[in-house]
């Protein structure tokens, strides 16, 4: 505070000024005291699966792009329609810019990779924070040649510890009623499920983190 301050002809004079100091709010994340969020680095995890195939999970990054436009390319029709929840054949440049340069502050996107000469993505997870900032949405995709083989639980389960870490209360989305296999993970990870009164044929999916 300052008080008074006199500007004249010959520059500006501040008489008294008064600063008061008090410790920063405490906050779940650790970075929340910068402007951009650095690539979270510590989220990065190693698993195997059943076969003993080294599996990552890891945040993504800009540089992915490539990789995930091959990786949905890759998705059959079925399993894009189950993504997407419609006709698509590909990402096209926006969408890739959307999904792989985010905003780690306010979405998380966790990606599967076999490791390799050339890492292979296998699976992709996120959720974005809802406008209420205590609940998000989230969307999962695995590979078609990939399936039951524990992929989809890993991604969820480092999806739900990273919003429940940043403080989130609540995880949902929506699932096609013919996608059985997804519906069987929902309920694997203790979501509920109901019918949408907008749409018979999505199962709205949530569950308290």
């Amino acid at each position: 505070d300052i008080n008074p301050l006199f500007a004249g002809p010959s520059g500006v004079i501040a008489v008294d000024a008064r600063i008061s100091i008090a410790q920063a709010p405490s906050s779940q994340d650790r970075y929340d005291h910068v402007a951009i969020h650095p690539y979270p680095r510590h989220l990065v995890s190693h698993h195997h699966l059943p076969d003993g195939t080294p599996l990552t999970i890891r945040p993504i990054r800009p540089e992915d792009a490539e990789n995930e436009a091959a990786f949905v390319r890759r998705l059959s029709p079925k399993a894009k329609r189950f993504r997407f929840m419609g006709a698509l054949r590909e990402l096209t440049n926006e969408m890739l810019v959307q999904f792989t340069q985010i905003d780690y502050r306010t979405e998380m996107t966790l990606i599967a990779a076999i490791e390799g000469k050339t890492p292979r993505q296998v699976g992709v997870a996120r959720y974005a924070i809802n406008p209420d900032e205590v609940s998000c949405e989230f969307a999962i995709v695995v590979s078609d040649d990939l399936q039951h083989q524990g992929i989809g639980t890993m991604l969820m389960q480092a999806l739900m510890k990273n919003a429940s870490d940043k403080g989130l209360t609540r995880i949902e989305g929506t699932v096609l009623r013919d996608n059985e296999d997804m519906l069987d993970l929902m309920r694997g990870l203790d979501f509920e499920q109901s019918m949408s009164v907008d749409d018979p044929d999505i199962i709205l999916v949530s569950r308290a983190l």
